[in-house]
């Protein structure tokens, strides 16, 4: 079982794809592209590559494949402030064939890949003659940066799924940043790091879609070496000759002493209480005045993240999270977030004669 793989869950009918394997016996399914949830290995079965192998591709892959090529020729149309593109049917009458696609440049590149019309899987592709090292990590709105993966891809080599995205949380979307370090065993030229950051906009996102090298798939596909790597130039031996004959006269620089910086204090990381309340009444004093309900969501789940986080630091065994019934807009977004955690051994609805159904135990290893 790998990831990208689809599956059906044994207790039921649903379908879903896998989206990270969390440990030997567990992993995470993204179902219906809403939601994903943890499920034990056992408990699932691949489902996709041998009916396809039985019964070829399935109506219901084709209706999906063709409901996210619209979908994303309809956005595109939508983002430009165009007209919709031609159906088949208006092609026939008399307007110009659809001309081949594009001859995609040697290059390095990122590819979002559809799994399903609203999940996309990221992927790093190599379409050179050389080896490439990269590293890849995600930044948040608050400018803090993640590092997700560090590999090295061979020629005309693509990596496996990096990241699984929601065209939903489009809005939401992290900014990507790959580092790339083209290499060659035995190579004379040595080169600059390259570092690309990545936003995506719907006006240019859209638009990218096209046939994706190596992965010879449909996809969302942006080059990350428009300006290629320089070669680091040695140097002369003129250069050489006059470092070593100023070094061995005196005449030399001195090199200025080393100086550490002071080290900062080390903060000590305080427990959260076994009970944390995410009423938006009890995280500010004046209620929910001022704010809109994304920003109330905001300030909820920061709090969550931030309290997790140190619980983990601080080795409790587990905490409670009361976050009300209401709509359940929290409690849905605090439990998507507990199902990508490795972190977490379980979590469930913490005493219902006590909380109802309005907050959630977790567990930690």
């Amino acid at each position: 079982m790998q990831v990208g793989d689809r599956v059906r869950l044994l207790t039921g009918r649903e379908e879903g794809i896998v989206t990270r394997l969390l440990d030997n016996d567990l992993v995470e399914v993204a179902i219906d592209n809403d939601f994903t949830i943890p499920v034990l290995r056992r408990e699932v079965v691949v489902v996709a590559a041998e009916e396809q192998k039985a019964f070829g591709q399935t109506a219901a892959a084709v209706a999906n494949e063709r409901k996210a090529a619209s979908t994303g020729a309809a956005r595109a149309a939508q983002a430009a402030g165009e007209k919709p593109a031609p159906t088949a049917a208006a092609a026939k009458k008399g307007s110009s064939p659809t001309p081949p696609p594009a001859k995609i440049a040697k290059g390095l590149y990122l590819a979002l890949v559809h799994q399903s019309p609203e999940l996309l899987a990221v992927h790093v592709i190599n379409n050179t003659d050389a080896d490439a090292l990269y590293t890849y990590g995600e930044e948040r709105s608050d400018g803090t940066y993640r590092g997700l993966a560090s590999d090295k891809l061979g020629p005309k080599a693509a990596s496996k799924p990096l990241g699984h995205w929601h065209l939903k949380d489009f809005d939401k979307w992290p900014a990507v940043l790959v580092q790339l370090l083209p290499h060659q065993l035995n190579g004379t030229t040595a080169y600059e790091l390259l570092s690309k950051r990545t936003q995506f906009k719907a006006a240019t996102f859209y638009k990218s879609r096209q046939q994706a090298p190596v992965l010879q798939k449909e996809a969302y596909l942006f080059q990350l070496d428009e300006k290629p790597a320089a070669p680091l130039a040695p140097p002369t031996p003129e250069k050489l000759a006059e470092t070593l004959k100023a070094q061995l006269s005196g005449d030399a620089p001195a090199k200025p002493a080393a100086v550490a910086p002071a080290p900062e204090p080390v903060k000590a990381i305080v427990a959260p209480p076994h009970e944390l309340d995410l009423h938006i009444e009890a995280l500010r004093p004046e209620g929910a005045e001022g704010l809109s309900n994304t920003a109330m969501l905001k300030l909820q789940m920061d709090t969550f993240e931030d309290a997790l986080s140190r619980a983990l630091a601080t080795n409790m065994h587990e905490i409670v999270f009361i976050h009300g019934a209401g709509n359940g807009t929290l409690r849905k977004e605090i439990h998507k977030h507990l199902s990508r955690n490795k972190d977490i051994k379980f979590f469930e609805d913490a005493r219902k004669e006590k909380f109802g159904y309005g907050a959630t135990l977790v567990r930690l290893k």
